[in-house]
């Protein structure tokens, strides 16, 4: 899996909106403290939180005090909900999801291997919330995955 500059940017974006929601409850960020925060290019995140606006994971604030805020609880939003809004399904090929795969003609296992894949990518993505990397922590069961012994291998 290619994790775009979108995403990563994204989920940054969206952590720093958890950390100040947590701090200061519903207090709208500024887009420019976002991105100087974070390290990001202010137009590529107006992009960013303009999508995320449009699926309701944040909300605009205008006025001199606006700015940006979760649009749900940073415990309700999962890496992989932002991930879906900014760049699709979490695993296709071809642009087709892998349990569409067999009625485009492919066939067995490779079907079976792509929808586990997908399985594996929600596993993570699906369990690891903005609250959680905001507490600068991963759920155990995603933690766990860090001792396989060839965890940090490169291949």
């Amino acid at each position: 899996m290619r994790i775009t500059h979108k995403v990563d940017y994204g989920v940054r974006a969206m952590v720093a909106l958890a950390r100040a929601d947590r701090v200061a409850t519903g207090i709208p960020t500024k887009r420019e403290h976002l991105a100087t925060q974070e390290g990001l290019p202010g137009k590529f995140l107006d992009d960013i939180l303009r999508l995320l606006r449009n699926a309701g994971l944040v909300r605009s604030h205008r006025g001199p005090d606006g700015g940006w805020t979760l649009g749900r609880p940073a415990t309700e939003i999962t890496v992989a909900d932002v991930i879906r809004v900014l760049e699709g399904p979490l695993a296709s090929v071809r642009g087709i999801r892998p349990d569409e795969l067999a009625a485009d003609g492919v066939a067995e296992p490779m079907v079976s291997l792509w929808v586990a894949v997908r399985v594996a990518l929600r596993s993570v993505l699906d369990e690891v919330t903005l609250a959680d990397l905001a507490a600068g922590k991963l759920p155990k069961k995603v933690a766990k995955l860090l001792d396989v012994p060839d965890a940090w291998t490169r291949r």
